[in-house]
């Protein structure tokens, strides 16, 4: 059974940054999709099982960014 969950990442201005997010959030462990929208701020995330906090914050700030 999937879980999606919804995020929200400050500093995304454009399409660059949300294929950053994409990229990055999408390397860790379980998740099958990710979804991101610079003009929300919102970064949707299907995976097999709950994402830890700290993990999704991780990544996202690899691609320099803050999850808010």
């Amino acid at each position: 059974m999937s879980t999606t969950t919804t995020w929200t990442v400050s500093g995304m201005t454009c399409g660059h940054c949300e294929a950053s997010v994409r990229e990055e959030v999408g390397e860790i462990a379980g998740v099958e999709s990710v979804t991101a929208d610079h003009a929300t701020g919102e970064v949707v995330v299907t995976s097999t099982e709950p994402l830890q906090r700290d993990a999704v914050a991780a990544a996202v700030a690899e691609a320099g960014y803050e999850l808010a």
